[in-house]
Protein backbone atom coordinates (compact mmCIF):
# COMPACT_ATOMS: atom_id res chain seq x y z
CA UNK A 1 0.00 0.00 0.00
CA UNK A 2 1.84 3.01 0.63
CA UNK A 3 4.09 4.60 2.88
CA UNK A 4 1.50 7.17 3.58
CA UNK A 5 1.61 10.43 1.81
CA UNK A 6 4.11 12.16 3.95
CA UNK A 7 4.69 8.95 5.92
CA UNK A 8 5.09 6.53 3.14
CA UNK A 9 6.14 6.11 -0.40
CA UNK A 10 2.79 6.90 -1.83
CA UNK A 11 4.86 9.57 -3.40
CA UNK A 12 8.59 9.57 -2.75
CA UNK A 13 9.30 12.15 -0.09
CA UNK A 14 11.31 14.17 -2.56
CA UNK A 15 8.16 14.81 -4.56
CA UNK A 16 6.04 16.18 -1.75
CA UNK A 17 8.25 17.93 0.78
CA UNK A 18 10.04 21.23 0.74
CA UNK A 19 7.85 23.10 -1.71
CA UNK A 20 7.99 26.85 -2.01
CA UNK A 21 5.42 29.25 -3.34
CA UNK A 22 6.95 31.53 -5.94
CA UNK A 23 4.60 33.91 -7.77
CA UNK A 24 3.03 32.29 -10.83
CA UNK A 25 4.29 34.93 -13.21
CA UNK A 26 7.90 34.56 -12.13
CA UNK A 27 10.20 33.24 -14.87
CA UNK A 28 12.31 30.13 -14.39
CA UNK A 29 15.59 32.04 -14.09
CA UNK A 30 14.12 34.25 -11.35
CA UNK A 31 12.80 31.25 -9.43
CA UNK A 32 16.34 29.95 -9.03
CA UNK A 33 17.11 32.71 -6.53
CA UNK A 34 13.92 32.62 -4.42
CA UNK A 35 15.44 30.63 -1.56
CA UNK A 36 18.60 29.03 -0.33
CA UNK A 37 19.38 25.34 -0.19
CA UNK A 38 16.88 23.25 1.83
CA UNK A 39 17.99 21.59 5.05
CA UNK A 40 18.05 18.16 3.41
CA UNK A 41 20.08 19.29 0.38
CA UNK A 42 22.90 16.82 0.97
CA UNK A 43 20.47 13.91 1.23
CA UNK A 44 18.67 15.00 -1.94
CA UNK A 45 21.91 15.34 -3.89
CA UNK A 46 22.90 11.87 -2.75
CA UNK A 47 19.57 10.59 -4.08
CA UNK A 48 20.13 12.40 -7.37
CA UNK A 49 23.54 10.78 -7.79
CA UNK A 50 22.02 7.36 -7.07
CA UNK A 51 19.24 7.82 -9.63
CA UNK A 52 21.63 9.12 -12.29
CA UNK A 53 23.79 6.05 -11.76
CA UNK A 54 20.81 3.74 -12.23
CA UNK A 55 19.35 5.59 -15.20
CA UNK A 56 21.12 3.69 -18.02
CA UNK A 57 19.92 0.31 -16.68
CA UNK A 58 16.27 1.20 -16.02
CA UNK A 59 13.65 0.03 -18.54
CA UNK A 60 11.54 3.10 -17.74
CA UNK A 61 13.67 6.16 -18.35
CA UNK A 62 10.72 8.45 -17.71
CA UNK A 63 10.41 7.29 -14.09
CA UNK A 64 13.97 8.32 -13.33
CA UNK A 65 13.65 11.61 -15.19
CA UNK A 66 10.52 12.51 -13.24
CA UNK A 67 12.16 11.77 -9.90
CA UNK A 68 15.24 13.74 -10.91
CA UNK A 69 13.12 16.72 -12.00
CA UNK A 70 11.26 16.76 -8.67
CA UNK A 71 14.55 16.50 -6.80
CA UNK A 72 16.12 19.37 -8.74
CA UNK A 73 13.07 21.54 -8.13
CA UNK A 74 13.24 20.67 -4.43
CA UNK A 75 16.75 22.14 -4.45
CA UNK A 76 15.47 25.25 -6.22
CA UNK A 77 17.21 24.32 -9.49
CA UNK A 78 14.26 25.20 -11.70
CA UNK A 79 16.07 25.32 -15.03
CA UNK A 80 17.42 21.81 -14.55
CA UNK A 81 14.00 20.62 -13.36
CA UNK A 82 12.30 22.00 -16.47
CA UNK A 83 14.89 20.40 -18.75
CA UNK A 84 14.37 17.00 -17.13
CA UNK A 85 10.59 17.38 -17.14
CA UNK A 86 10.61 18.24 -20.82
CA UNK A 87 12.52 15.06 -21.63
CA UNK A 88 10.20 13.03 -19.40
CA UNK A 89 6.96 14.41 -20.85
CA UNK A 90 8.25 13.92 -24.41
CA UNK A 91 8.18 10.16 -23.74
CA UNK A 92 4.37 10.44 -23.38
CA UNK A 93 4.17 7.88 -20.58
CA UNK A 94 1.57 9.66 -18.44
CA UNK A 95 3.58 11.66 -15.92
CA UNK A 96 1.61 14.81 -15.10
CA UNK A 97 3.67 17.42 -13.19
CA UNK A 98 0.58 19.58 -12.66
CA UNK A 99 -0.57 17.10 -10.03
CA UNK A 100 2.65 17.10 -8.03
CA UNK A 101 2.73 19.60 -5.12
CA UNK A 102 6.48 20.03 -5.51
CA UNK A 103 6.25 20.78 -9.24
CA UNK A 104 2.93 22.56 -9.59
CA UNK A 105 4.58 25.69 -8.18
CA UNK A 106 5.97 26.10 -11.70
CA UNK A 107 2.53 26.94 -13.05
CA UNK A 108 2.68 30.20 -14.91
CA UNK A 109 5.97 29.34 -16.57
CA UNK A 110 5.24 29.12 -20.30
CA UNK A 111 7.36 26.02 -20.88
CA UNK A 112 5.82 24.22 -17.91
CA UNK A 113 2.26 25.11 -18.90
CA UNK A 114 2.87 23.86 -22.45
CA UNK A 115 4.14 20.55 -21.10
CA UNK A 116 1.04 20.16 -18.92
CA UNK A 117 -1.23 20.95 -21.85
CA UNK A 118 0.49 18.24 -23.90
CA UNK A 119 0.10 15.70 -21.11
CA UNK A 120 -3.59 16.52 -20.70
CA UNK A 121 -4.10 16.18 -24.45
CA UNK A 122 -2.44 12.75 -24.52
CA UNK A 123 -4.06 11.59 -21.27
CA UNK A 124 -7.53 13.16 -20.99
CA UNK A 125 -9.93 12.94 -18.10
CA UNK A 126 -11.41 9.46 -17.57
CA UNK A 127 -14.35 9.36 -15.16
CA UNK A 128 -16.17 6.03 -15.01
CA UNK A 129 -15.98 5.26 -11.28
CA UNK A 130 -18.99 5.54 -9.01
CA UNK A 131 -19.41 5.87 -5.26
CA UNK A 132 -19.77 2.46 -3.64
CA UNK A 133 -19.53 3.12 0.11
CA UNK A 134 -19.01 6.01 2.48
CA UNK A 135 -18.04 6.03 6.16
CA UNK A 136 -19.46 8.42 8.72
CA UNK A 137 -16.19 8.35 10.64
CA UNK A 138 -14.11 11.10 9.07
CA UNK A 139 -10.79 10.77 10.88
CA UNK A 140 -9.87 7.21 9.88
CA UNK A 141 -7.21 8.27 7.33
CA UNK A 142 -7.54 4.86 5.64
CA UNK A 143 -4.71 3.00 3.99
CA UNK A 144 -5.49 -0.64 3.20
CA UNK A 145 -8.58 -2.26 1.70
CA UNK A 146 -9.31 -6.00 1.45
CA UNK A 147 -12.28 -8.07 0.32
CA UNK A 148 -13.49 -11.36 1.81
CA UNK A 149 -15.45 -13.28 -0.81
CA UNK A 150 -16.59 -15.80 1.79
CA UNK A 151 -18.52 -13.26 3.85
CA UNK A 152 -18.93 -10.55 1.18
CA UNK A 153 -17.44 -7.83 3.36
CA UNK A 154 -14.62 -5.33 2.94
CA UNK A 155 -11.97 -4.53 5.54
CA UNK A 156 -10.56 -1.02 5.78
CA UNK A 157 -7.44 -0.20 7.81
CA UNK A 158 -6.89 3.10 9.58
CA UNK A 159 -3.65 4.99 10.06
CA UNK A 160 -4.98 7.63 12.40
CA UNK A 161 -7.37 5.57 14.54
CA UNK A 162 -5.05 2.52 14.47
CA UNK A 163 -7.85 0.08 13.90
CA UNK A 164 -9.68 -1.93 11.23
CA UNK A 165 -13.32 -1.51 10.23
CA UNK A 166 -15.48 -3.76 8.11
CA UNK A 167 -18.01 -2.70 5.50
CA UNK A 168 -20.96 -5.01 4.90
CA UNK A 169 -22.64 -5.52 1.53
CA UNK A 170 -25.36 -3.02 2.50
CA UNK A 171 -22.71 -0.38 3.29
CA UNK A 172 -22.98 -0.67 7.07
CA UNK A 173 -19.65 0.13 8.75
CA UNK A 174 -18.59 -1.39 12.08
CA UNK A 175 -15.39 -2.00 14.01
CA UNK A 176 -13.58 -5.24 13.23
CA UNK A 177 -10.59 -4.37 15.43
CA UNK A 178 -11.53 -1.46 17.75
CA UNK A 179 -9.15 1.41 18.35
CA UNK A 180 -7.05 1.09 21.49
CA UNK A 181 -7.90 -2.53 22.26
CA UNK A 182 -4.63 -4.08 21.08
CA UNK A 183 -2.50 -0.90 21.19
CA UNK A 184 -1.70 -1.17 17.50
CA UNK A 185 0.63 0.93 15.42
CA UNK A 186 -0.94 2.69 12.40
CA UNK A 187 -2.43 -0.05 10.19
CA UNK A 188 -1.55 -0.21 6.50
CA UNK A 189 -1.76 -3.09 4.03
CA UNK A 190 -4.42 -5.69 4.76
CA UNK A 191 -5.12 -9.03 3.06
CA UNK A 192 -7.25 -12.12 3.59
CA UNK A 193 -5.70 -15.52 4.21
CA UNK A 194 -7.13 -17.65 1.36
CA UNK A 195 -6.68 -20.80 3.41
CA UNK A 196 -8.60 -20.09 6.60
CA UNK A 197 -10.36 -16.73 6.23
CA UNK A 198 -8.22 -14.97 8.82
CA UNK A 199 -6.88 -11.46 8.30
CA UNK A 200 -3.27 -10.28 8.01
CA UNK A 201 -2.20 -6.65 8.19
CA UNK A 202 0.95 -4.57 8.32
CA UNK A 203 1.49 -1.81 10.85
CA UNK A 204 4.09 0.93 10.82
CA UNK A 205 4.77 3.88 13.11
CA UNK A 206 6.66 6.83 11.70
CA UNK A 207 8.32 7.73 14.99
CA UNK A 208 11.14 5.24 15.45
CA UNK A 209 10.17 3.49 12.21
CA UNK A 210 8.83 0.43 14.03
CA UNK A 211 6.73 -2.20 12.30
CA UNK A 212 4.71 -5.30 13.08
CA UNK A 213 2.93 -7.94 11.04
CA UNK A 214 -0.51 -8.58 12.58
CA UNK A 215 -2.76 -11.64 12.41
CA UNK A 216 -6.46 -11.64 13.37
CA UNK A 217 -9.07 -14.36 13.42
CA UNK A 218 -12.39 -14.04 11.58
CA UNK A 219 -13.92 -12.30 14.62
CA UNK A 220 -11.18 -9.66 14.82
CA UNK A 221 -9.34 -11.18 17.78
CA UNK A 222 -5.56 -10.77 17.68
CA UNK A 223 -3.86 -14.10 17.01
CA UNK A 224 -0.31 -12.79 16.82
CA UNK A 225 1.96 -9.81 16.23
CA UNK A 226 5.41 -10.25 14.75
CA UNK A 227 8.36 -7.90 14.40
CA UNK A 228 11.85 -8.40 12.92
CA UNK A 229 14.46 -9.57 15.41
CA UNK A 230 17.15 -7.18 14.19
CA UNK A 231 17.68 -3.65 15.48
CA UNK A 232 17.20 -2.01 12.10
CA UNK A 233 14.44 0.40 11.11
CA UNK A 234 11.48 -1.03 9.23
CA UNK A 235 8.39 0.18 7.40
CA UNK A 236 6.07 -2.74 6.65
CA UNK A 237 3.78 -1.56 3.88
CA UNK A 238 1.78 -3.98 1.72
CA UNK A 239 1.52 -7.77 1.65
CA UNK A 240 0.18 -10.87 -0.07
CA UNK A 241 -0.83 -14.18 1.52
CA UNK A 242 -0.26 -17.46 -0.30
CA UNK A 243 -2.60 -20.44 -0.16
CA UNK A 244 0.01 -22.17 2.01
CA UNK A 245 -0.37 -19.40 4.57
CA UNK A 246 3.03 -17.87 3.85
CA UNK A 247 3.11 -14.07 3.94
CA UNK A 248 5.27 -11.91 1.67
CA UNK A 249 5.49 -8.20 2.45
CA UNK A 250 7.23 -5.02 1.34
CA UNK A 251 9.42 -3.00 3.69
CA UNK A 252 9.63 0.56 2.42
CA UNK A 253 12.28 1.68 4.90
CA UNK A 254 14.76 -1.20 4.50
CA UNK A 255 14.09 -1.47 0.74
CA UNK A 256 13.41 -5.19 1.11
CA UNK A 257 10.75 -7.78 0.36
CA UNK A 258 10.37 -10.31 3.17
CA UNK A 259 8.88 -13.79 3.35
CA UNK A 260 7.43 -14.45 6.80
CA UNK A 261 7.75 -18.00 8.11
CA UNK A 262 4.71 -18.84 10.24
CA UNK A 263 6.52 -21.69 11.97
CA UNK A 264 9.67 -19.85 13.04
CA UNK A 265 8.26 -16.27 12.95
CA UNK A 266 11.36 -15.25 11.00
CA UNK A 267 11.48 -12.61 8.25
CA UNK A 268 13.74 -13.71 5.37
CA UNK A 269 14.55 -11.22 2.58
CA UNK A 270 13.86 -12.29 -0.98
CA UNK A 271 16.76 -11.93 -3.39
CA UNK A 272 16.01 -9.23 -5.96
CA UNK A 273 18.30 -8.59 -8.90
CA UNK A 274 18.57 -4.87 -8.13
CA UNK A 275 18.32 -2.65 -5.09
CA UNK A 276 14.72 -1.62 -4.61
CA UNK A 277 13.77 2.00 -4.01
CA UNK A 278 10.98 2.30 -1.43
CA UNK A 279 9.04 -0.85 -2.39
CA UNK A 280 5.33 -0.45 -1.92
CA UNK A 281 2.51 -2.34 -3.68
CA UNK A 282 2.75 -6.10 -4.14
CA UNK A 283 0.68 -8.62 -6.12
CA UNK A 284 0.60 -12.35 -6.81
CA UNK A 285 -0.70 -14.14 -9.91
CA UNK A 286 -3.44 -16.76 -9.58
CA UNK A 287 -1.00 -19.67 -9.87
CA UNK A 288 1.29 -18.14 -7.23
CA UNK A 289 4.25 -18.47 -9.55
CA UNK A 290 4.87 -14.78 -10.16
CA UNK A 291 5.26 -12.06 -7.57
CA UNK A 292 5.13 -8.39 -8.60
CA UNK A 293 6.65 -5.61 -6.48
CA UNK A 294 6.21 -1.90 -7.15
CA UNK A 295 8.87 0.67 -6.28
CA UNK A 296 9.89 4.18 -7.35
CA UNK A 297 11.09 3.02 -10.76
CA UNK A 298 8.44 0.51 -11.81
CA UNK A 299 7.47 -3.09 -11.09
CA UNK A 300 9.86 -5.99 -10.51
CA UNK A 301 8.69 -9.51 -11.38
CA UNK A 302 9.95 -12.33 -9.14
CA UNK A 303 9.70 -15.96 -10.25
CA UNK A 304 8.81 -17.77 -7.03
CA UNK A 305 9.82 -21.08 -8.59
CA UNK A 306 13.45 -20.40 -9.44
CA UNK A 307 13.98 -17.11 -7.59
CA UNK A 308 14.96 -15.07 -10.65
CA UNK A 309 13.78 -11.48 -10.97
CA UNK A 310 13.69 -8.65 -13.51
CA UNK A 311 11.87 -5.39 -14.14
CA UNK A 312 8.60 -5.67 -16.05
CA UNK A 313 9.07 -3.74 -19.27
CA UNK A 314 6.28 -1.13 -19.43
CA UNK A 315 6.63 -0.74 -23.20
CA UNK A 316 6.48 2.54 -25.12
CA UNK A 317 4.25 5.36 -23.89
CA UNK A 318 3.54 3.58 -20.63
CA UNK A 319 4.88 3.65 -17.09
CA UNK A 320 4.60 1.29 -14.13
CA UNK A 321 6.17 3.84 -11.79
CA UNK A 322 4.46 5.49 -8.84
CA UNK A 323 2.17 2.58 -7.94
CA UNK A 324 0.79 2.39 -4.42
CA UNK A 325 -1.82 -0.39 -4.44
CA UNK A 326 -1.01 -3.21 -6.89
CA UNK A 327 -3.31 -6.12 -7.83
CA UNK A 328 -3.59 -9.06 -10.21
CA UNK A 329 -6.68 -9.59 -12.35
CA UNK A 330 -7.09 -11.98 -15.30
CA UNK A 331 -3.59 -11.59 -16.71
CA UNK A 332 -3.28 -7.89 -15.93
CA UNK A 333 -1.81 -5.76 -13.17
CA UNK A 334 -4.12 -3.11 -11.75
CA UNK A 335 -2.33 -0.18 -10.17
CA UNK A 336 -3.22 2.92 -8.17
CA UNK A 337 -0.60 5.31 -9.52
CA UNK A 338 -0.48 8.22 -7.11
CA UNK A 339 3.18 9.21 -7.49
CA UNK A 340 3.26 10.23 -11.16
CA UNK A 341 1.79 13.67 -10.59
CA UNK A 342 -1.98 13.52 -11.11
CA UNK A 343 -3.11 10.17 -9.63
CA UNK A 344 -4.81 7.60 -11.84
CA UNK A 345 -6.05 4.00 -11.88
CA UNK A 346 -4.64 1.89 -14.71
CA UNK A 347 -4.68 -1.72 -15.91
CA UNK A 348 -1.60 -3.24 -17.54
CA UNK A 349 -2.13 -6.32 -19.69
CA UNK A 350 0.96 -8.54 -19.46
CA UNK A 351 2.56 -10.95 -21.89
CA UNK A 352 2.04 -14.65 -21.11
CA UNK A 353 5.40 -14.80 -19.32
CA UNK A 354 4.64 -11.66 -17.27
CA UNK A 355 7.77 -9.92 -18.48
CA UNK A 356 6.29 -6.98 -20.36
CA UNK A 357 3.19 -4.83 -20.72
CA UNK A 358 1.32 -5.41 -23.97
CA UNK A 359 -1.49 -2.92 -23.37
CA UNK A 360 -2.10 -0.07 -20.93
CA UNK A 361 -5.65 1.06 -20.17
CA UNK A 362 -6.26 4.15 -18.05
CA UNK A 363 -9.40 3.43 -16.04
CA UNK A 364 -9.77 6.64 -14.03
CA UNK A 365 -7.78 9.85 -14.45
CA UNK A 366 -8.09 13.37 -13.05
CA UNK A 367 -11.63 12.73 -11.80
CA UNK A 368 -13.38 13.45 -8.51
CA UNK A 369 -12.33 9.98 -7.35
CA UNK A 370 -8.61 10.31 -8.04
CA UNK A 371 -7.62 13.18 -5.79
CA UNK A 372 -6.03 11.05 -3.06
CA UNK A 373 -6.47 7.38 -3.99
CA UNK A 374 -4.19 4.88 -2.31
CA UNK A 375 -5.19 1.23 -2.43
CA UNK A 376 -8.07 -1.01 -3.38
CA UNK A 377 -9.50 -4.51 -3.60
CA UNK A 378 -10.99 -6.63 -6.37
CA UNK A 379 -14.44 -8.21 -6.18
CA UNK A 380 -15.21 -10.20 -9.30
CA UNK A 381 -14.57 -7.90 -12.25
CA UNK A 382 -14.93 -4.72 -10.21
CA UNK A 383 -12.18 -2.69 -8.56
CA UNK A 384 -13.02 -0.90 -5.32
CA UNK A 385 -10.57 1.74 -4.14
CA UNK A 386 -10.06 4.37 -1.46
CA UNK A 387 -10.84 7.60 -3.29
CA UNK A 388 -10.01 10.20 -0.62
CA UNK A 389 -7.46 8.84 1.84
CA UNK A 390 -6.83 12.36 3.24
CA UNK A 391 -3.27 11.28 4.00
CA UNK A 392 -1.98 14.77 3.36
CA UNK A 393 -3.95 15.89 6.42
CA UNK A 394 -2.08 13.55 8.76
CA UNK A 395 1.19 14.50 10.38
CA UNK A 396 2.66 11.59 12.27
CA UNK A 397 0.21 10.99 15.11
CA UNK A 398 -2.32 13.77 14.63
CA UNK A 399 -4.67 15.28 12.08
CA UNK A 400 -3.44 18.66 10.91
CA UNK A 401 -6.82 20.33 10.30
CA UNK A 402 -9.93 18.55 11.57
CA UNK A 403 -12.19 21.03 9.75
CA UNK A 404 -11.02 19.63 6.41
CA UNK A 405 -11.90 16.02 7.20
CA UNK A 406 -14.57 14.40 5.02
CA UNK A 407 -16.37 11.05 5.05
CA UNK A 408 -14.16 8.35 3.55
CA UNK A 409 -15.34 7.40 0.08
CA UNK A 410 -14.83 4.00 -1.52
CA UNK A 411 -15.31 4.15 -5.29
CA UNK A 412 -15.81 1.30 -7.76
CA UNK A 413 -15.10 0.83 -11.45
CA UNK A 414 -15.38 -2.01 -13.94
CA UNK A 415 -12.19 -3.81 -14.92
CA UNK A 416 -11.50 -4.63 -18.57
Amino acid sequence: MNRRLPFFALVPALLILGMYCAPAAMHAQERETVRGAPADADEVREKIAEVEKRLPQLPDRGAALYLLAASRQHLGETLAALRLLKECVALREGFDPAGSPGLSVLRGDKEFDEMVANVHRDFPVVATAKLAFQTEERDLIPEGLAYDSGTNVFYLSSLNRRKIVKIAADGKVSDFVPAGRDHLLPVLGIRMDPGDGTVWANSWEEAGERSELLHFDAAGNLLGRFAPADAGKHGFNDLVVLKSGAVILTDTISNQVYRFDRATHAFAPLEIYRILSEPNGIALDDEERQLFVADDFGVVRVDLGNGTSADVNPGPRSTLAGIDGLYWHAGSLVGVQNAIGSPRIAAFRLSSDGRQVTKTTVLENRSAFTREPTTGAIRGDNFYFIANSQIDNLNGTHVIDVTKLQPVRIAVLRLP
